[in-house]
């Protein structure tokens, strides 16, 4: 990789601005292949050298990738004046600026969302002509007929003329107000509108998958962690 300014790869990895990072520098809190380094102008290869910041060691990536288990009443956003964003969520160790959530889910939806910084990925991953599904559990209001079912299924276009693809629907238990849904799109409030549409109300709405990755049930709510480059695999169905 070619040599950078050590400022611009500090800031990079991290939420600190290059101001801030310039400024931890002068006090000898740099140290690159062992030696410190006081002008944050200096140059290095990430790749190749060993830089220690505030005594913590830095693991260069480009992008980030993050899996979230979103709670509610929190604004799927990069940053809001009003309300606590999922951004506001992720610890300062993984946090670095540009970070962004692929996708919504609506404030009073949870589960697995994934922040990232990697604008052309999460484009791939949202584009529906890459069929990359998205599963959800989610609790009727009332039971679901197999009428019903067949009709989502085959897709749907709303009132105000929205078309909707095909989707998956599993029902899992007995009353028949539970269901796995699985969908390739991202329209507004999707789930909601299309069980409005054969008269049903959603009461409670949790995403368990993106492409071929589950979220870690071992996240508690408002938890994340970074997904691995296998893991990242599972999400996409398509050549990068």
């Amino acid at each position: 990789m070619k040599k950078q300014r050590l400022d611009k790869i500090i800031a990079s990895q991290t939420s600190l601005s290059r101001k801030e990072v310039a400024s931890l520098i002068k006090k000898g809190e740099l140290l690159v292949d062992g030696v410190v380094v006081l002008s944050s102008d200096e140059k290095a290869d990430p790749e190749k050298s060993e830089i220690i910041f505030c005594g913590n060691k830095l693991g260069y990536s480009e992008f980030i990738y993050i899996m979230m288990n979103k709670p509610k009443g929190v604004v799927s956003a990069s940053s809001d004046k009003r309300a606590k964003t999922v951004v506001d969520l992720v610890p300062d160790e993984i946090r670095r600026d540009g970070l962004f959530p692929a996708g919504r889910l609506d404030k009073d939806t949870t589960g697995f969302l994934l922040l990232t910084d990697d604008g052309e990925f999460a484009h791939k991953i949202l584009s529906p002509k890459n069929h990359i599904f998205k599963t959800y559990i989610a609790s009727l209001e009332k039971p679901i007929s197999e009428e019903e079912k067949t009709t989502l299924e085959k897709g749907i276009t709303l009132a105000d003329g929205t078309a909707l693809k095909e989707c998956e629907i599993k029902i899992l238990d007995g009353t028949k107000t539970k269901i796995e849904i699985k969908i390739r799109e991202g329209k507004f409030h999707q789930i909601k509108r299309m069980l409005h549409f054969v008269n049903n109300e959603v009461l409670e709405l949790e995403r368990i998958c993106m492409g071929n990755l589950s979220i870690d049930p071992s996240l508690k709510p408002g938890e994340c962690r970074l997904i691995s480059e296998d893991e990242k695999k599972l999400i996409s169905n398509f050549d990068e």
